[in-house]
């Protein structure tokens, strides 16, 4: 059965968008076709990024209190279900200020990994759904690379966010995991050993905007805030939680799999592992 689908894996600085960058190169340089999406892809088929969902009365009243964009919310807002996506992000970045950002904040209380979570977790499934049946129907030899979105994303709902029980983080990701299979996935999960120094790195390097952002996510809300954890040291502390949540999703699926230890590896070193990876001797 041909391989259609490869989800690579990892805690946040472990190097998942150069593995995915990676196993893309190897893989069209062996002569086939590839579809890369990374982490905040707008056009990802099997999660949403920068969408909101609106029931039929919320969007009414949406309409109401914005007449100024009445316009271009009626024209790109999708009918589904019993209400309407806004794909907000795209709107902004196409329209800029014709799009107030004051609209764009409203939107964003209602995009869909800030709906409580089985609210998220039932359209975030309908999507892989709906992924993994046009792949099928396209019929071709397309293999497509996910970064992140398998465990990361509904680990980052389930228990960064809403401190949701095991059952539910585990569950999530194991109904994902039966929306693909007839993909013939492989998981690469890249294990990162030493956690507080890879994010005091990440806290050093990136702009001081995207460190508070991520703190603020991790220890306001969910498992973080629940525990009264604070600042660089309780952000660590969330995210060996989450690896160890992960580590143990990780054991459950029953998927082709591959544990990538990226502290064992130079970037030529880890090419040739994942060369040996792609050739089909997995290990389990």
């Amino acid at each position: 059965m041909a391989r259609q689908l490869i989800l690579v894996e990892g805690l946040p600085g472990s190097g998942k968008s150069t593995i995915a960058q990676m196993i893309s190169n190897i893989l069209i340089q062996r002569g086939l076709r590839i579809q890369l999406f990374q982490e905040g892809d707008l056009n990802h088929p099997a999660d949403y990024e920068g969408v909101a969902f609106y029931t039929e009365e919320q969007f009414g009243d949406l309409l109401d209190a914005h007449q100024a964009c009445r316009d271009i919310l009626e024209s790109r807002a999708i009918a589904y279900r019993n209400g309407y996506l806004i794909p907000y992000r795209k709107i902004k970045e196409e329209l800029g200020e014709a799009f107030p950002d004051h609209t764009v904040q409203e939107i964003f209380s209602r995009d869909i990994y800030e709906l409580p979570f089985e609210q998220n977790k039932d359209l975030i499934t309908s999507k892989w759904r709906s992924f993994t049946e046009s792949v099928l129907a396209a019929n071709e030899d397309t293999v497509i690379i996910f970064e992140c979105c398998f465990i990361q994303n509904p680990l980052t709902m389930g228990l960064v966010k809403c401190n949701q029980s095991r059952e539910d983080n585990v569950n999530y990701v194991l109904e994902l995991e039966r929306m693909v299979q007839a993909l013939n996935p492989l998981l690469i999960y890249i294990d990162q050993k030493d956690i507080a120094h890879t994010f005091d790195k990440a806290v050093k390097e990136r702009p001081k905007e995207w460190s508070e952002g991520f703190i603020h996510y991790y220890t306001n809300q969910g498992w973080g805030a629940s525990r009264g954890y604070h600042g660089v040291p309780g952000t660590v502390k969330v995210l060996q939680a989450r690896k160890e949540l992960e580590t143990e999703i990780y054991q459950i699926l029953k998927m082709d799999k591959y544990w990538l230890d990226n502290s064992e590896y130079s970037l030529s070193a880890c090419q040739n592992e994942l060369e040996n990876i792609l050739n089909g001797g997995l290990v389990s």
